[in-house]
């Protein structure tokens, strides 16, 4: 599900090549997550990375995450045995 949910989020990037000749990315809704590489594909792993490190966190916090096309990465409580 991780994964799906990353997936996604990257499809709905934002890029765009600065005057300098590097690219930029972001994701909308996603405040916070964006990168900056030499190409596209550097651009986007590094974007990549920043997702993650952002997921963990707001999961780690109990922070909202938006929801992607019906996955909702909302952590449940677990009753312990």
């Amino acid at each position: 599900m991780l994964l799906e949910y990353t997936q996604k989020a990257l499809e709905k990037a934002e890029y765009k090549k600065l005057d300098d000749g590097t690219w930029f990315a972001e994701i909308p809704g996603f405040e916070g997550v964006w990168a900056n590489g030499n190409t596209v594909e550097e651009c986007r792993t590094e974007l990549l990375e920043v997702l993650e490190e952002w997921l963990i966190l707001k999961l780690r916090d109990n922070d909202p995450v938006p929801e992607i096309e019906g996955i909702d990465l909302k952590i449940k409580e677990v009753a312990v045995a």
